[in-house]
């Protein structure tokens, strides 16, 4: 996520990519003693006393804690940084983690926590008050906003300092998912970070937090090494001495270390859907988690006839999505009935459903007096999402549009986007799932006045979108838990019918483990995977 610090540009000014994770890193600089940067090997280290992970995304994004949105990134630095709270990877049920206890009061507008005796960063600094602040103040600070800037400023007005152990948390109304939040502010060492160019150095890289494992290697595209901290006192303590993780995006590679007699690898994320039933068979633990993760399309507002409401809509209706589900995901997925995943406790099924219906699709491109479109739809290159183009471009030249597909690296995708190169239609995957499961952080991720996507879509000056974020924020105000919920709800039906930028489809993410070693592993409905609670067989 970001800095605010005037070491680093804001983000209006930065490419999005290199902070969510698909743009490489620079070259990595120099790391307080803690953390030794070795060329450690891909291959497995240490023994019995290393397990050796294989995820399926990039490592080379950026490490911010408060700026990224990298698969890779997150899950590890969840692992090797804490927030006053962290949450169940699954239930993302608050739990103390710096802080010693979660707020029992959740109707009153002030918080306050002490952070745990004993608390270290890995350089052996301890962890004080002025690390706590020294975070959300960059958060909160309006001039350099970060990517989880808009998970906080909406309730949270400031953040006092008591005394070297106490902070209070002044809240601008109760807002009780407030609590799961917080695990979003993971708490850096100001020493490190507020130094000229500290910023710059957490989004190449450094990483040095309080958490159970302290980053003991890094080589960007290719693994990251975990050791377990040795002055840990906090809740979840490490399991495994050393934890090599590696980045292995291609999808026959990551199956085929984690599969067969020469399997190296315990555990590994993003299985492809095709490879499920063959690794049960060699005994592997193979499960999905549902959640938020889709295909999307956005669609620029800014070029005609894109600009009209109905031509979005009729394109939404062309696809045939139960195909999608069925060919491309086999099975492992459902056409989207709402922004949100049938999961989610907030989900209520659109006032808009987008059903497969060429004929309505046909209508309403004839009602936009829209006849011979060509589209060249400009998709992100991840394995399952290049899976589904064929039924987009099918359905799509069925209704009499010609569809060109145009599947490219995530990079030159979101670099497109962020020099406002012109576009058509982006095809993409997304998970807000990483930051939160509340129905309202999972709006704000893709639709906020000052939001990327937004800006992608050149849609946030538009008169209904004025009035989405208004009624937004009204939602987020309001203490009624089920009126909360209702409001959300409406704000949905209205991106629903609006299809700017909206599902296609919600899928599953698959993740495998050896049960032979490794007990504890829970499947996520999100990238990367947690370790926290697992350990040896």
């Amino acid at each position: 996520m970001h800095d605010a610090t005037r070491d680093v540009p804001a983000p209006a000014r930065r490419a999005f990519l290199r902070y969510s994770g698909a743009l490489g890193a620079a070259a990595l600089s120099s790391s307080p003693a803690a953390c030794s940067w070795g060329p450690e090997s891909t291959n497995d280290i240490g023994g019995h006393h290393t397990l050796t992970a294989v995820i399926g995304y990039g490592n080379d994004g950026s490490w911010d804690p408060t700026q990224t949105a990298s698969a890779f990134s997150m899950a590890a630095n969840n692992h090797i940084y804490e927030g006053l709270l962290d949450t169940d990877p699954i239930s993302r049920k608050p739990y103390a983690a710096l802080a010693t206890e979660v707020p029992k009061d959740l109707h009153g507008t002030s918080w306050t926590f002490t952070l745990r005796s004993g608390a270290t960063f890995h350089d052996g600094h301890p962890v004080t008050a002025d690390d706590v602040l020294f975070v959300f103040d960059r958060i909160l600070d309006p001039r350099a906003p970060t990517l989880v800037t808009g998970f906080f400023t909406s309730w949270l007005k400031e953040v006092r300092k008591i005394d070297a152990r106490n902070v209070e948390l002044v809240l601008k109304f109760p807002f009780r998912d407030g609590l799961s939040r917080l695990t979003l502010a993971k708490i850096m060492p100001r020493h490190v970070f507020s130094r000229p160019g500290g910023w710059d150095d957490a989004v190449r890289g450094t990483a040095i937090g309080s958490g159970p494992y302290r980053q003991s290697a890094h080589q960007p595209k290719s693994n990251t090494v975990l050791e377990a901290y040795a002055r840990y006192n906090g809740p979840r303590p490490p399991a495994f001495k050393k934890m090599n993780w590696l980045s292995i995006v291609d999808a026959a590679p990551r199956v085929a270390r984690i599969s067969g007699s020469g399997a190296g690898a315990q555990v590994a994320d993003n299985i492809p859907y095709a490879d499920i039933g063959h690794l049960r068979r060699d005994g592997l633990t193979v499960a999905g988690g549902a959640g938020m993760n889709n295909l999307f399309l956005m669609f620029n507002t800014g070029h005609r006839p894109f600009d009209d409401v109905r031509v979005r809509q009729a394109l939404q209706y062309a696809i045939d999505s139960e195909k999608m589900v069925k060919v491309a995901l086999r099975g492992h997925g459902r056409p989207s009935t709402s922004f949100l995943d049938e999961a989610n406790p907030a989900h209520r099924r659109a006032r808009t459903v987008y059903g497969h219906d060429p004929g309505k699709a046909r209508r309403l491109l004839r009602e936009a007096g829209v006849s011979g479109l060509r589209i060249e739809l400009l998709a992100v290159n991840v394995s399952w999402v290049v899976d589904c183009l064929p039924t987009i471009k099918s359905s799509w030249d069925a209704i009499g549009v010609r569809t060109a597909l145009s599947p490219q690296e995530t990079t030159a995708v979101f670099t497109k986007l962020d020099q406002k190169q012109d576009y058509q239609v982006v095809a993409a995957a997304s998970n807000p799932n990483q930051f939160g499961a509340d129905a309202d952080l999972i709006m704000r991720y893709n639709y906020a006045p000052q939001n990327l996507w937004m800006r992608y879509a050149r849609w946030a000056d538009h008169p209904v979108a004025e009035r989405l974020f208004a009624d937004m924020d009204r939602a987020t105000r309001e203490p009624d838990p089920d009126r909360k919920r209702t409001m959300i709800q409406d704000c949905i039906d209205v991106v629903a019918e609006q299809a700017v930028l909206y599902p296609v489809v919600h899928n599953e993410l698959m993740t495998a483990w050896n049960p032979a070693r490794l007990t504890g592993v829970r499947a996520q409905p999100y990238p990367g995977i947690n370790l926290l609670q697992a350990k040896w067989a």
